[in-house]
């Protein structure tokens, strides 16, 4: 749900104090959204999973995916290219950190679902605000400097942390359930696509709302899938929702590296400044 301009305002790699490399991130394809909302909810059972099932605690869980997190973001901001398995990883990743960092806060530091809603959104407009102040441009067809990266995974982040918190704000403290939360969320996914191929809302805008409503879509999910049948959920268990899920992810992040369906062709003129500084570009 991005419009097609792919760089919107430079050519590859020529942001001043920016290094050389292509785009950083995939193609925003069915495949992209999938993929998306796959992690989401592993996000969310995962970081029970090792909550409570492998008795890390919280605090714990947060130091091990943090450290985790870190290793896989160094190889992504290494990486001079859009890489399927180091890109996705770091998705995943960061889905758990943003679900554990919406529950420290109100497990641990007893701050209410309400307050890290509203203030993981403050966070994230001040984060887009701050990006498009520097950058000119929110699109992720132009991510190719390192300044845009971190603008793009810091808003990535708050995107989880505040997906996790709405999700259970509207799941448990608004006692919706977490199937009604689900449909609520899939649902105002439904009005943001209709306002995108009907009434034309801005592409960029349209793909960050629906970014950031996947989110909660995806916790909602996970926590159906997961929770008890006398909790509400259909009881399939931390394990087996995030097996399956993350094998699902596997199956798709191998397609794509061998298919390459996901890449962002480059201008005729990026290929050259990329070939110039000696990056291998395929056809």
């Amino acid at each position: 749900m991005e419009n097609y301009s792919y760089f919107s305002d430079e050519a590859a790699g020529a942001s001043p104090g920016g290094r050389q490399m292509l785009n950083k991130v995939p193609e925003v394809t069915i495949f992209f959204w999938i993929i998306k909302i796959l992690s989401t909810t592993v996000g969310e059972t995962a970081a029970d999973f090792l909550n409570f099932k492998l008795n890390l605690g919280l605090t714990n869980t947060t130091f091990v995916m943090c450290g985790l997190l870190l290793i896989t973001l160094f190889l992504q901001f290494r990486s001079r290219k859009y890489v399927p398995g180091i890109y996705w990883l770091a998705v995943v990743l960061i889905s758990v950190v943003g679900t554990l960092v919406s529950d420290n806060l109100v497990d641990n530091f007893g701050v209410t679902l309400e307050t890290t809603t509203i203030t993981f959104t403050l966070v994230l407009l001040v984060t887009f605000v701050a990006w498009y102040a520097s950058e000119k441009t929110l699109s992720i067809h132009s991510i190719y400097t390192t300044k845009r990266e971190a603008f793009y995974w810091s808003a990535i982040l708050f995107t989880f942390a505040l997906g996790t918190s709405a999700g259970d704000l509207t799941a448990e403290s608004l006692n919706l359930g977490y199937w009604k939360s689900a449909l609520m969320f899939a649902a105002l996914i439904g009005v943001v696509t209709i306002a995108y191929y009907r009434f034309k809302l801005n592409a960029v805008l349209a793909f960050w709302i629906v970014y950031i409503l996947t989110r909660p879509l995806g916790a909602s999910l996970g926590d159906y899938l997961s929770q008890p049948r006398d909790e509400g959920g259909l009881g399939l268990g931390t394990v087996g929702t995030s097996a399956i899920f993350l094998v699902t992810i596997l199956s798709l992040v191998i397609y794509l590296t061998k298919t390459r369906r996901d890449e962002i062709p480059l201008p005729r003129s990026a290929e050259e400044s990329s070939v110039t500084h000696g990056e291998q570009v395929s056809p």
